[in-house]
């Protein structure tokens, strides 16, 4: 095992938790087997020993995102030992997700005000100047002002925290957090890489920090950063085997580089994770969820049509069921997205059909239903889409709506003006914040204008359009195909035999890195 503690300290002043391994609270000195796996981290602390062992796993869980889990390790701290000023922090970091745009303010004030009824009383009640400063930063996280100005107060306050306390790793990598948590969730290069650097000497001096593991995929998982992150996520999924959020994270990385095999079996292992730990709550297992949904488009990129016909209508099925959520429709609409678009599965629709009203349902419908030429059906679905007032407010709606205009416009021998229609959707995704993972526009539009330009007989257009889709969406096979049939049309021998070299080492299993 390569995780060890380098020095040894009296138990009221560090709390570590080995990969596999934990403090054994009723023995001092010991150490005793634990069934999950989170990493290693080093948090000095005025807790009592009791304590030591669930607010260190609160921690590491809070590292992994893993925020359910982490408020009960940290109240079980609390239990243990009521006057544990970091065990309240903690339980109060766990209602803020800073890079999925959640706050809860109200529950986490409802904690800190169980430690003491006010910011100075608080202040005032922790023992040592560190933990008075921790307290300080949420004081700013969670005081006045809008969610943006309460961030970049944090971020302020955790940057002073680095400065004051050099050696606190733990401080260096909530600082890194705050800073990828200072856009609002909108990916800023620039910041991202701020981010990098605060999370690197983290990673560089304890290689088994999940936070920093973490943090360090997140600054880089895009496809012009993501090389520099593959390191950190071999790594995480090592240093976290029992957290299903990290697992799945490595996978952000995989995708921006257009690793599928990588991509299926990070998120296999994060949904079997998952779905153990919902059993052991006695609920249902998750098969329309952010795990499934990479995995699905992980299968579909593959070509694994089996898996991936599987996977969506387990979903289908769940959606059908009285117990579904909003979060299961949300991700069945995207997985029937991709089953549709992606394998040019016209009939898909109809197999998959259900109650949903979302623009990315209708624009299904009527993009396959144009496909198979049943205008009755294209109709209806492009009314239903033109009468959503989100698919008319945001850029990708507006995305959507051009889509299916050039296609109609293909359908009416108007080839013209479907270009000019998929070339206004394409500048409209380049000046949209990039997000990651699989492709936020349900269609690329420079993919489609490919495919139009390859219809059209445009080689050359069709080529350059492919190749930008690749910028956006690297190894994505659906690009890789337009890009080799429309290299090989127009005689340009060398990019078709590189696309199709690359179709072929998809197949086999190869993924370059």
């Amino acid at each position: 095992m390569k995780s060890k503690l380098s020095r040894t300290l009296p138990a009221s002043l560090v709390g570590a938790l080995l990969v596999g391994l934990a403090a054994d609270a009723a023995t001092p000195g010991t150490i005793s087997a634990q069934e999950r796996q989170l990493g290693t981290i080093t948090f000095p602390n005025s807790g009592s020993r009791q304590a030591q062992k669930p607010f260190i796993e609160g921690v590491l869980l809070l590292h992994s995102f893993e925020f359910e889990d982490a408020a009960e390790a940290f109240r079980r701290a609390q239990e243990i030992d009521p006057t544990f000023a970091l065990a309240y922090w903690g339980e109060a970091m766990s209602y803020n997700h800073p890079l999925w745009r959640e706050v809860d303010k109200d529950a986490a004030l409802r904690v800190l005000n169980r430690y003491a009824p006010s910011p100075d009383q608080r202040i005032a009640r922790a023992p040592t100047p560190r933990e008075k400063d921790y307290l300080r930063a949420l004081h700013a996280l969670y005081g006045e002002g809008t969610k943006t100005q309460r961030d970049r107060a944090y971020m302020a306050e955790m940057y002073r925290m680095v400065n004051t306390y050099p050696n606190d790793l733990e401080a260096r990598a909530f600082y890194a957090l705050s800073i990828l948590g200072s856009t609002d969730g909108e990916r800023d290069f620039a910041t991202y890489m701020r981010a990098a650097a605060a999370a690197q000497p983290v990673f560089d001096k304890n290689p088994d920090h999940p936070g920093a593991a973490h943090y360090l995929i997140h600054s880089f998982d895009d496809p012009i950063h993501a090389p520099l992150g593959l390191e950190a996520a071999r790594a995480y999924s090592e240093i976290a085997p029992g957290a299903a959020h990290a697992q799945h994270m490595t996978s952000h990385i995989f995708v921006a580089l257009g690793m599928w095999d990588d991509v299926i079996a990070a998120n296999i292992r994060a949904r079997d994770v998952q779905n153990a730990q919902l059993e052991a709550r006695g609920r249902p297992v998750n098969v329309c969820g952010h795990y499934t949904s990479w995995l699905h488009y992980g299968w579909l990129m593959r070509g694994d049509a089996a898996d991936a016909e599987r996977g969506m209508a387990e979903c289908h099925q769940r959606v059908m069921s009285d117990d579904v959520t909003d979060s299961d429709v949300g991700y069945f609409v995207n997985m029937r997205a991709r089953q549709v678009l992606d394998t040019q599965d016209w009939d898909a629709p109809r197999r998959f059909t259900a109650d949903v009203d979302r623009p990315g349902y209708d624009f299904v419908d009527a993009y396959a239903a144009l496909m198979r030429d049943d205008r009755a059906t294209a109709d209806a679905a492009m009314d239903r889409l033109r009468a959503s007032e989100l698919a008319n407010e945001h850029p990708r709606g507006v995305i959507m709506q051009k889509e299916l205009e050039a296609l109609m416009a293909m359908k009416n021998g108007e080839g013209d003006r479907a270009v000019t229609l998929l070339r206004e959707a394409a500048e409209i995704e380049e000046g949209l914040p990039f997000e990651f993972g699989p492709p936020a526009s349900l269609k690329p539009p420079h993919e489609m204008l490919g495919e139009v330009a390859l219809e059209l007989g445009r080689h050359d257009m069709a080529v350059s359009a492919f190749q930008k889709a690749l910028d956006f969406t690297p190894q994505r096979t659906t690009s890789l195909r337009g890009l080799a049939l429309a290299a090989r049309a127009g005689g340009r021998t060398a990019i078709a035999t590189a696309a199709e070299a690359q179709l072929d080492a998809i197949r086999s299993g190869g993924t370059g890195y």
